[in-house]
């Protein structure tokens, strides 16, 4: 149940209270909850798109456009909290009898379509009594909340309704609507018997129905295409609200036709229609044993790697003759020695080496202890390696190849 409060502006309009309700507020049935449960925002996204219309006389002649563009958006609520959503503007600005009139859309949904915010605007240019009317749904906790403002003339009155939010599920905003007929064109289908919410003219909830009136051939541009025909019912107290709607199969309309109306909105040139993307599933590739010596190429190629490797140590063994040497000496010691624990051995080898290790006393034990042992290391000579820089005495390279 909604509750009102009329605040007048420049010259308002007394109105007087309303009465109490003698029936309950319309609800949305199952057929239409279970519809808009099913949306996901994937299917959304593909429906992301402008379009543009124009608006026709019954005669044929221009009279002025309808554009409307559904995108990605963020919404900021009251509390600050930005979120993803999805935006839906429209705009609409041309002659009907002569007349101007026009109207503007701008709404902010959930990816079930629940209504964020909305702001429209209607005016009609009449002679006499020129009208404006601006309307405005905001979700304020656990509530909608709707300001209108209705401009007739020099008169203005303003109104301030509030509705439950648990009396809103499945309510359809204009914002969502535009969006729903799209899903509907894209799956080709429309739920039977599925009563949604809606606000008429008056600013009250409704019930909205959509109904499907089969496809028909339209010609576009010298082309033709299949267009799917919903029908969409606003039930008013008063006279009931009706409007056609031609839809392309990827959600492009193609037409709009208000019963009643003396014209209607029609495209003038064929959109690319889009289509789903069908993922197909990644190739298997068998693994293959790679006999590469049969390869001649690839066997061309390791043949050259390695001698192009051979000519590489080879050059910098012989910039560098001390490394030969070094390594020259640790063999003629290792098979001098046979020790058991090769890696120990090479390490007490190449131990005095390193740059960290602290120079040696002056005076040392013939047995001296080793880092590399828990206990006291076998003397042994030392290395020739030591020696490096210096000129090699004969005898003690003589006394090393005594076995």
């Amino acid at each position: 149940m909604s509750s009102k409060v009329q605040s007048k502006g420049p010259k308002a309009k007394e109105q007087p209270a309303p009465g109490p309700e003698s029936r309950p507020p319309p609800e949305a049935n199952d057929g239409a909850m279970h519809f808009l449960s099913s949306l996901r925002q994937e299917e959304l996204q593909m429906l992301f798109f402008s379009e543009t219309l124009a608006m026709v006389s019954n005669t044929g002649e221009p009279q002025g456009e309808l554009t409307i563009e559904v995108q990605r958006g963020k919404h900021e609520d009251n509390m600050g909290t930005m979120s993803q959503c999805a935006l839906v503007h429209a705009f609409t600005r041309g002659f009907v009898d002569k007349i101007l009139c026009g109207n503007s859309l701008l709404g902010y949904l959930t990816w079930n379509l629940e209504l964020m915010e909305q702001h429209s605007q209607e005016f009609i240019k009449l002679p006499l009594l020129p009208m404006e009317r601006k309307t405005s749904l905001l979700k304020q906790g656990d509530q909608l909340a709707m300001t209108r403002s209705i401009k007739e003339g020099e008169e203005v009155r303003n109104e301030v309704a509030f509705f439950p939010w648990s009396s809103t599920a499945g309510f359809i905003s204009q914002a969502a609507n535009l969006l729903l007929l799209r899903v509907m064109a894209w799956r080709r289908t429309v739920p039977q018997n599925a009563r949604f919410l809606a606000l008429d003219m008056e600013g009250k909830l409704c019930h909205s129905t959509y109904q499907a009136l089969g496809a028909q051939t339209i010609q576009v541009d010298r082309q033709q295409a299949e267009a799917f025909i919903v029908e969409q019912t606003v039930h008013s107290d008063g006279i009931p609200f009706s409007c056609q709607f031609y839809l392309l199969s990827d959600g492009h309309l193609a037409k709009r036709v208000q019963v009643g109306s003396p014209g209607c909105c029609v495209i003038t040139k064929m959109p690319v229609l889009r289509e789903e993307d069908v993922i197909e599933p990644r190739p298997v590739f068998e693994k293959k044993p790679l006999a590469w010596e049969e390869d001649i190429e690839l066997n061309s190629k390791f043949l050259e790697r390695k001698e192009e490797l051979r000519l590489s140590h080879t050059r910098y063994l012989q910039q560098h003759p001390d490394g030969q040497a070094i390594v020259a000496d640790f063999l003629l010691f290792l098979l001098l020695r046979r020790p058991d624990d090769v890696v120990t051995f090479a390490a007490e080898f190449f131990g005095p080496f390193s740059a960290r290790r602290p120079p040696a006393p002056a005076l040392r034990s013939s047995t001296p202890h080793s880092a590399f042992r828990p206990g006291p290391a076998a003397p042994r000579p030392a290395p020739r390696a030591q020696r490096l820089g210096r000129r090699r005495d004969p005898a003690a390279l003589l006394a090393l190849l005594r076995f």
